[in-house]
């Protein structure tokens, strides 16, 4: 055990700094060593999964020698002979998997230190110099031994804090794919509202004075989890980030690589010719970019003007999409319902919007989904500016009735709520879950089939730094994407063009598109599906790029 090394690991917590480091799965102690001199803060060394015996977790532990990198040996399950075992071997700490309940977590405690503090039986191996340090060794592993839990199932999240109660825990580690396994979504990283479970549980556990930690996807999943509050991150797993690394460079050289489940491999060669499933028509409908002033309009109320972006006038199916500006002054949108739900984001100014009793105020980037058939009213609560919103509607036609509200008895919905305080869902942009969906991008959804069951559209917000990209891809219904900050390249089969202002292109089912920002300012875009949720299938570039 590498009492120093411990001691700095939760020295730089306690400072609420945070801490690196990767998943181990393959034998090669030489991935360890590498580590180490990246100056990672820790490893786990998974003999959970995968194919490491105990001579190959002995060569990962024996490579951190006099280093301070902590080791940490995840086990396959809750076990006082494994427990020992790794202990006894040299590990620094061991990951406990599937915790589940505050006496499972005690138990592993136990099993880790020496009586009278557990039931840690003493032996004359590696740990104790072989024999000759069981008094310093006994002394210092139960002052020093890391015992991290993982919560990764829906029963282990509902009794964190009970667990909390347990002392002796510094960290608590997430699993969010097995967590989502247990909600019923088998399969997916994070299941619909698993993001927002696991936030509470990591607030719960943050607030009790411990911290938490949680595998990355790449470094906007890095940056993001650390805004959360999660301070001991991993980089990746070693087979992944080596699997990434060479995905890139073979992209990169024009060999476009799909690894299939039974290891083989679909290799697109350069000039093959890609064709869309049978159930994904090419289009016969060219995209379409309406530039703000361009679009149709039509005044909704005194000093409020609709101007359309998508719509059945440029022949978009499913999907209707407008900049809405209210002039200065406190304009009003009476108080209205559709036939189908309606997604308003505000772009700039300020605004508040009633839906029943229930008022928002929303800053700029803040969204609101309602449902059809819901009273809703729009106001700005501006003298001095107009207020811009974007509104997006799952027809190409959409539909307005005239509706009676309460004037009396409004509840102000509190400006960090989000969620449902009613049937609509209020997403607000300060604290909305981030994700990656190319490199240098950082995207936030709105609404979607599993947010809201039965919206017919998916949609959210998209921020694209200097380089950020997506790949390229089509989907099976259109999309709009308007440009509300820097400037956009669009390639769409062969065509390019260049986007800013409120732009906005329409993109036909199965045109092969992507978006990317080749300029130095970030750039920022509101995009919307005409499909329940937000799916897209993969192409390679060249088939977006012109000749």
């Amino acid at each position: 055990m590498k009492t120093e090394a411990l001691k700095l690991f939760r020295e730089k917590i306690s400072r609420n700094e945070c801490v690196y480091g990767i998943w181990v799965t393959l034998e090669s102690a030489s991935i360890t060593e590498i580590a180490i001199a990246c100056g990672m803060d820790w490893v786990v060394i998974d003999a959970e999964h995968g194919h490491l015996d105990w001579q190959d977790i002995m060569q990962h532990i024996r490579a951190a020698v006099r280093s301070n990198t902590v080791i940490l040996v995840r086990i396959s399950h809750l076990d006082e002979a494994l427990i020992k075992r790794v202990l006894d071997i040299g590990a620094d700490g061991i990951v406990v998997p599937h915790i589940e309940t505050a006496d499972e977590l005690q138990c592993a405690l136990s099993f880790a230190k020496y009586p009278p503090a557990g039931s840690r039986g003493i032996g004359a191996e590696r740990a104790t110099a072989w024999g000759a340090c069981f008094m310093d060794h006994v002394k210092e592993s139960n002052e020093n031994v890391l015992v991290v839990p993982i919560i990764e199932s829906v029963s282990g999240g509902n009794n964190i804090k009970k667990m909390l109660e347990v002392s002796g825990t510094d960290i608590f580690f997430f699993g969010p794919a097995d967590y989502s396994a247990s909600a019923g979504y088998a399969g997916q990283w994070e299941g619909p509202g698993i993001a927002t479970q696991i936030s509470n549980i990591k607030n719960a556990v943050v607030d009790a004075g411990k911290s938490c930690g949680i595998i990355a996807s790449g470094i906007d999943d890095i940056l993001y989890r650390t805004r959360e509050g999660f301070r001991m991150i991993g980089l990746g797993t070693d087979g992944g980030l080596i699997l990434k690394t060479m995905k890139n460079l073979l992209t990169n050289l024009g060999k476009e690589i799909n690894i299939r489940p039974d290891l083989s491999v679909t290799n697109i060669k350069a000039g093959e010719q890609y064709t869309l499933p049978d159930n994904i028509p090419q289009s016969n409908r060219l995209e379409t970019i309406c530039k703000t002033g361009e679009g149709d309009k039509v005044e909704l109320a005194p000093g409020i003007i609709c101007e359309a972006l998508t719509g059945a006038h440029n022949n978009a199916v499913a999907l209707f999409t407008a900049i809405v500006t209210f002039d200065k002054g406190y304009t009003v949108l009476p108080a209205h319902t559709h036939p189908h739900s309606e997604s308003i984001t505000l772009i700039s100014g300020s605004v508040c919007i009633e839906v029943e009793n229930r008022r928002y105020f929303l800053q700029p980037l803040d969204n609101i989904t309602i449902p059809e058939g819901q009273a809703h009213c729009v106001k700005n609560t501006s003298m001095e500016e107009n207020a811009v919103l974007h509104i997006a509607m799952p027809v190409d036609s959409p539909q307005r009735d005239l509706a009676k509200m309460s004037e009396t008895g409004l509840k102000n919905i509190p400006d960090d709520f989000c969620g449902h305080a009613g049937p609509e869902r209020i997403t607000r942009y300060n604290f909305a879950r981030r994700y990656s969906a190319g490199p240098n991008t950082e995207f936030i959804d709105f609404f979607n089939d599993s947010m809201m069951p039965g919206i017919g559209m998916s949609g959210g917000f998209g921020l694209f730094y200097e380089g950020g990209r997506l790949p390229a891809h089509f989907h099976d219904f259109d999309e709009s994407i308007c440009i509300t900050s820097g400037k956009a390249t669009c390639f769409v089969e062969g065509r390019a063009y260049i986007m800013s202002d409120l732009a906005t292109a329409l993109q036909p089912r199965g045109r092969i598109h992507y978006f990317t920002n080749q300029f130095s300012q970030p750039m920022a875009m509101i995009w919307v599906y005409a499909g329940a949720m937000p799916v897209r299938v993969e192409v390679p570039d060249k088939y977006a790029l012109p000749k």
